[in-house]
């Protein structure tokens, strides 16, 4: 049901409306107003807004986290409380909260879970996420341990493990270095290549400018402008001509000729800069050339082979594992094939050992109960043994004490 509705749009609002109550129900605050957009598949859509705008609370009323006041939303079609969808969206929120005991892989191993991911598929994705984030050189350190930037790519990576169709990024670059920040970027640009859909909300203006197709901008929970980046940012009052560097003369002149012309004067005259970020980016990656040592993430990483479309298919996997089975000599495993079994194996072994212990107790157990005689293991009579000497024992004291009367 759900793949007839991904031609149409992902999510549509209309009149979206969500209003905060005290306990008397009096209202208490207006977070979403009578909001109207729409999410189609496969562009970058931004939500744009300063603090309080309303941006989380429509991201959660997306997710059937929060109810809608009133108005109409709908995901995929449906409505969002409705759980068929939910396997087809990723979500990063504001802040991760994960288990801070747990490492890099075990916390992404979890989440696979969720999903219902197999234990080779979660494995694999795991590994091409840590090394895509830059952590697989702490992969083994609990999150705990983490900087905030470090902990923010492991939530993007739980955000990536079931490969959404639909994938929304509240604040991703949120705590992350000027590398991380454009890392996250041209992933953003990559899944879209992929045909993801894509929500990022934010309210650092350049990350949304940089990636975002379309975009709103809320205020008070309000729309207070929508439309294409070029449609929100193209200046119509000036004209721009970049020519490389012109001497003084030549400008005169050319000011001249505009004068001439349209009666206007040039407005400023000036040298183009780079941007920080670019400035940034080239001072480190001169580090790195010098090869510099780090003990923070690496920026390296290159896009999980999953999320490019390149994961092999459930039948090519099991052909592939079978053509390395036969290829490899059976007198001498190398040393990847048992690292890859040892885990089975031993999950096996206990297993059985189990079984073999309860099965050996339940035989006990009847021959024992056959007849009132004790048995050996092997199911030979215990050999006899002389109850007048336990008898004697267990009623010693009593009997000596008789005796003694007795002999009074």
């Amino acid at each position: 049901m759900v793949q007839a509705q991904r031609d149409k749009e992902i999510v549509k609002a209309v009149g979206l409306t969500k209003v905060f109550k005290d306990f008397w129900m009096r209202t208490k605050a207006r977070a979403v107003d009578h909001v109207d957009f729409e999410i189609y598949p496969n562009e970058i859509f931004g939500l744009l807004g300063p603090n309080g705008s309303g941006k989380s609370t429509i991201i959660k009323m997306i997710l059937g986290l929060l109810h809608k006041t009133s108005g109409r939303l709908s995901v995929f079609g449906k409505l969002p409380t409705d759980v068929a969808v939910k396997k087809y969206i990723g979500f990063l929120p504001e802040e991760s909260y994960l288990y801070r005991y747990l490492n890099s892989r075990e916390t992404l191993d979890y989440y696979g879970k969720l999903f219902g991911l197999d234990r080779r598929t979660r494995r694999r994705r795991s590994d091409e996420l840590i090394d895509m984030i830059g952590l697989s050189q702490v992969a083994h350190r609990p999150i705990g341990e983490f900087s905030k930037g470090m902990t923010r790519r492991i939530g993007i990576a739980q955000a990536l493990i079931n490969d959404p169709e639909f994938l929304i990024l509240d604040e991703p670059t949120s705590g992350l270095d000027p590398l991380g920040t454009r890392q996250v970027k041209d992933l953003v640009l990559e899944l879209r290549r992929r045909g993801k859909t894509i929500l990022l909300s934010s309210h650092l203006l350049a990350d949304v400018e940089d990636v975002c197709d379309r975009m709103v901008m809320l205020y008070g929970g309000k729309i207070r402008a929508a439309g294409t980046v070029t449609e929100l940012l193209s200046d119509t009052e000036r004209t721009v001509i970049e020519v490389p560097r012109l001497r003084v003369e030549t400008i005169s002149r050319i000011e001249k000729l505009i004068g001439e012309a349209e009666g206007k004067a040039i407005g400023r005259v000036h040298a183009p800069r780079q941007r920080l970020e670019d400035l940034f980016i080239e001072i480190v990656e001169r580090a790195r050339r010098e090869q510099v040592a780090t003990s923070g993430a690496l920026h390296d990483g290159q896009t999980a082979a999953f999320l490019r479309g390149d994961e092999p298919r459930e039948g090519e996997q099991l052909i592939e594992s079978l053509v390395a089975d036969a290829e490899a000599p059976e007198a001498e495993p190398s040393h990847e094939r048992v690292a890859k079994r040892s885990s089975e194996e031993d999950e096996r072994d206990d297993v059985l050992e189990q079984l073999v212990v309860e099965d050996e107790s339940l035989d006990e157990e009847k021959q024992s109960s056959t007849d009132g005689t004790p048995r050996r293991k092997d199911g030979e009579p215990a050999e006899d043994v002389d109850r007048s000497v336990i008898d004697s024992l267990l009623d010693g004291p009593e009997s000596e004490e008789g005796s003694g009367k007795r002999d009074q």
